[in-house]
């Protein structure tokens, strides 16, 4: 089945918009988790706050190449 552009355009605004809250959450994260390096609950606090920050990029770029796909394809 063939996308019209309109909805793979669409298709990227959401994974922008998903990634949107990725964006804040993940730095603001490891800001804490290395902000409290004693704590035992340092490293899933850390792991969690790599993680978001990483699905965050992930979905950027998946957002803007799809986003791309639809204005030149």
């Amino acid at each position: 089945m063939k996308h019209t552009n309109k909805e793979v355009l669409l298709k990227g605004l959401k994974f922008l918009a998903g990634a949107l809250p990725l964006a804040f959450i993940g730095p603001s994260v490891l800001y804490n988790a290395f902000n409290n390096q004693g704590h035992p609950w340092y490293i899933p606090v850390l792991i969690v706050g790599i993680l978001a920050t990483i699905g965050s990029i992930f979905l950027m770029f998946k957002g803007i190449m799809t986003i791309m796909k639809a204005l030149f394809d």
